[in-house]
């Protein structure tokens, strides 16, 4: 196979003779070579057959560059470290085995491993303890009624989260226990918090769990200043975002420093998800340093100035995607295919015509090298750097699997590309579309679908026949999670992008549909946002094999990063608003160098 860096300096010489006609005509006019403006953005004239003013958002460059990303080290690879990791991995191993009575302790045990980020060392112990606890306590409504609410709400989101069957009913009565508990509430906020945190887990038109979420939520903000130091920051933690949302590693982070201060804090738990985390960041250094290389290697960041630089945030996500060792390479991979993301969105979004769109996209759905002469240059050296990775993650797949990826593989990216192209025409013809046609096509053109399908053939290995068997199955979870990463996206993204001269997204479809205010409308969004959370955790429910339980918990983690990402606004296009976080979890070890 050529090499990207190769044929990205040969192809410069190619020029555009080619004057197709084109399938859609309404577009706005060229601009003169002078600069002008739309909104804020500046536009930039670039000399091609004829003088184009194109749009430019001036990203920020990279905060870390190639020789930085390079040069970083673990000493957390020696043997030493894993053979005490696999010590302590030994003693809590038997501590799960050996929890005793009552069943309070048993769930926070549970609870406390995942939270810590070391529960998957220990699936099938906790698997086992599961079922147990699912047999003899919550099988049957008859034990529901002499749990207190704590144990109740505890249970009911960890047998939940583990795909088991347990009905809301179980909850029937919580406002009546509520109330004989509220002499001491303030004292005994454990349980309240359980039941704020077990109703993020609810399925549509389950109305208790709407209103124990509403109950809760409102309590905890009318009496935040007066619940005690130990647990006010599990409640603030909560009320930004609840658990069910938040991604796993980042979690963990957060979780080892609140549970080193607890008072029943277990030493040995405590010592491995700390070298845990060390030990699984010491693998992250080496799928970013690959990823980076990689992205040198196609030489997009100075043949392509108008890009965005993120290859560092696009590791980030896959930490987000799968954060376990074992998928090494799954993040490498799809570190390459979120920067292809952002590098294409870029041609549709800030540089590409209407009518270089209309080729490029042709181009990609024909998936044929030959038609890059059609391109300009600037299309060339991205296509084929595009066409290249394409083609080697298929080749790599289909050596390590015997599965023939590629089809899948270009569909995904056609459909992905028509949906920007729908997008672009939207731009350039003035088309506000209602909230529906938006997210009908936004929810493909957030990429949502194109990661999923290489998570499909990334998240296990040697279940070739049961990954094609599910392919439709898994649409609903698709489409749900992508949903989630569209809408979540717009909520941190849309000012800057409408200010840089971007279609209007979906809180300005909602505004421009209902005559609502950005703030009713930002509203209306995040109730959708968990309207489709509901739908999603009815789909997970359904997951009845090993490999659809790893990828629905994939899929279910792109809503959450979605989420995490944009929480402060746009942290894919400002990573400045991330720099902690990546540092935390890829560059600095949580115990710090001895």
């Amino acid at each position: 196979m050529a090499s990207i860096c190769s044929f990205s300096c040969s192809i410069l010489h190619y020029k555009n003779h080619h004057d197709r006609s084109r399938q859609f005509n309404i577009r706005k006019p060229l601009y003169s070579s002078q600069s002008t403006s739309k909104g804020s953005a500046t536009m930039k004239a670039v000399t091609t057959a004829e003088s184009v003013v194109r749009r430019s958002a001036n990203y920020a460059p990279s905060l870390w560059s190639f020789d930085e990303i390079q040069s970083l080290s673990s000493e957390y690879t020696g043997e030493d470290y894993m053979a005490r990791a696999n010590t302590l991995k030994h003693t809590v191993k038997k501590m799960i085995c050996n929890v005793e009575s009552p069943l309070i302790s048993t769930l926070e045990l549970v609870d406390d491993l995942q939270r810590l980020g070391i529960s998957y060392h220990f699936e099938d112990e906790i698997r086992n303890t599961v079922e147990v606890v699912y047999n003899n306590y919550y099988k049957t409504h008859d034990k529901w009624n002499r749990m207190d609410l704590n144990v109740k709400a505890l249970g009911f989101r960890l047998l939940r989260q583990h795909g088991y069957q347990v009905p809301q009913e179980i909850f029937h009565n919580f406002e009546d226990q509520i109330q004989n508990l509220k002499p001491h509430l303030l004292e005994d906020m454990t349980g309240l918090l359980n039941l704020y945190e077990a109703s993020y887990h609810s399925f549509e038109d389950e109305s208790i769990l709407d209103d124990a979420r509403d109950l809760t939520t409102k309590y905890f903000k009318e009496n935040q200043d007066k619940i005690s130091e130990s647990i006010s920051a599990l409640v603030s933690h909560a009320l930004e975002f609840p658990l069910h949302w938040r991604v796993p590693r980042i979690e963990a982070k957060w979780f080892i420093k609140v549970y080193e201060k607890r008072s029943d804090m277990n030493p040995t738990m405590l010592e491995l998800a700390k070298l845990d985390f060390d030990i699984v960041q010491a693998v992250y250094i080496q799928d970013i340093k690959h990823a980076s290389r990689w992205w040198r290697n196609t030489r997009w960041d100075e043949k392509l100035s108008f890009i965005r630089d993120r290859l560092v945030v696009n590791f980030l996500w896959t930490i987000g995607f799968g954060y376990l060792p074992q998928y090494s390479e799954g993040r490498r991979t799809l570190a390459k295919v979120n920067s292809l993301i952002t590098t294409i969105d870029d041609v549709y979004d800030v540089h590409g015509t209407l009518d270089e769109l209309e080729q490029f996209t042709q181009v990609i759905d024909r998936w044929d090298i030959n038609a890059i002469e059609e391109l300009p240059d600037y299309m060339k050296i991205c296509f084929f750097g595009f066409y290249n990775t394409i083609n080697e993650i298929s080749f790599n797949t289909l050596k390590n699997t015997g599965i023939l990826i590629l089809p899948y593989l270009k569909k995904a990216w056609a459909d992905l590309c028509k949906a920007y192209l729908v997008e672009a025409r939207w731009f350039y013809s003035g088309y506000t579309p209602t909230l529906q046609e938006y997210l009908d096509n936004g929810y493909v053109s957030i990429s949502g679908p194109v990661i999923l399908t290489h998570a499909k053939f990334l998240t296990s290995e040697g279940a070739t026949q049961e990954i094609l068997q599910c392919m439709e199955r898994f649409e609903k979870i698709v489409h749900y999670s992508s949903l989630i990463l569209r809408l979540a996206d717009d909520l941190g993204t849309s000012t800057d992008e409408l200010e840089r001269g971007d279609i209007s997204k979906s809180i300005q479809c909602y505004m421009h549909e209902s005559g609502a205010t950005e703030e009713e409308a930002r509203r209306y969004i995040r109730e959708l946002i968990m309207e489709t959370w509901k739908k999603l955790n009815k789909e997970r429910a359904h997951a009845n094999s090993q490999y659809s339980r790893e990828y629905i918990e994939y899929a279910t983690n792109v809503a959450r990063t979605a989420q995490f990402i944009y929480s402060e606004g746009d942290g894919h296009g400002r990573p400045d608003l991330l720099e902690s976080h990546i540092s935390s979890l890829i560059f600095n070890p949580i115990q710090g160098t001895k």
